[in-house]
């Protein structure tokens, strides 16, 4: 009700960027559907789904804001699933979980990368089995279960009273529901980087790197970004506007970056995605394979 005329002109704006992005995202889902076989469609449509659900929440928490808790909750849980499925792509990217083995059977997984361990560079690297993959997945799966579990946690404290976003205290619950976000998103994204940095060279000529890339500017900007206008919001550096105090500034500028910025990423994801590539080449057979195979008539 207290919106003037560039302000709804801009909530307007914003609101058909959503629904642009809902209905590319659709669109893309009936080609992938058709296009995609069945073993990668799942994984694909739901890692094309993080922006557009992602836009439209913060959508719904722009003009309902009373519900940015849910709103968020759905986000949050949504985009720990798609984390879970980025590695599982790009297993499938290179022919399932045995031909990856055979493909890199001797090989090592560099461990000393982002966000963990980007600086020990002396760490030796990781033999790359059934073992060592399932870790991997572990680690990433991890995120997809505890995520929903404290974002539902932090909603119950929320309804009583006990859980205030802006209230950093150690005697509040939300500094430690924080800290354990942070902790087990680090913990979610060593694992994707670890596979990304041993299949890049592989899946080059399935756009692995762009694709990578997006998922990274999502994580940035749905974790750093509002982290840091949470922040500035709780310094007051963001001065409030009557009616609007600080905090409630800070999460609309938080809903409406956030619509424009996963709008762009939709759109580069339809071209990054919609492309039909040939599977990869098997990797080739050991050399007494070879010799064997020449001597059965």
């Amino acid at each position: 009700a207290g919106l003037d005329l560039p302000g709804r002109f801009l909530f307007a704006i914003l609101t058909l960027m959503a629904l642009i992005a809902d209905v590319v995202f659709i669109e893309e889902a009936i080609y992938i559907y058709k296009k995609i076989p069945s073993s990668k469609r799942s994984i694909i449509i739901w890692i094309n789904a993080a922006a557009p659900v992602i836009a439209t929440a913060s959508c719904i928490g722009m003009w309902i804001p009373r519900s940015t808790m849910f709103t968020d909750f759905a986000a949050a849980m949504f985009f720990a699933i798609v984390i879970h499925k980025f590695l599982p792509m790009m297993i499938k990217e290179c022919g399932g979980q045995k031909l990856l083995l055979r493909r890199f059977e001797n090989g090592h997984f560099k461990i000393s990368t982002g966000p963990c361990c980007c600086c020990c560079l002396c760490l030796p690297g990781v033999p790359i089995t059934r073992r060592t993959l399932f870790l991997l997945k572990v680690g990433t799966f991890q995120f997809a279960f505890l995520r929903p579990v404290l974002m539902f946690l932090a909603i119950v404290l929320w309804t009583n009273g006990n859980y205030v976003l802006y209230n950093l205290s150690p005697k509040g619950a939300a500094i430690w529901i924080n800290c354990f976000n942070g902790i087990l998103t680090i913990i979610a994204l060593w694992p994707v980087a670890i596979m990304f940095q041993q299949v890049r060279t592989v899946l080059t000529c399935k756009k692995i790197i762009p694709k990578f890339a997006l998922y990274q500017f999502i994580v940035i900007l749905n974790h750093l970004q509002t982290a840091i206008i949470n922040i500035l919001a709780m310094q007051r550096i963001i001065p409030c506007a009557p009616p609007l105090s600080s905090s409630a500034r800070g999460s609309y500028m938080i809903q409406q970056l956030l619509i424009m910025e996963m709008f762009l990423i939709t759109l580069l994801s339809r071209v990054v995605y919609r492309r039909r590539y040939g599977d990869l080449e098997p990797p080739e057979c050991p050399a007494e394979e070879a010799v064997g195979s020449k001597e059965i008539p």
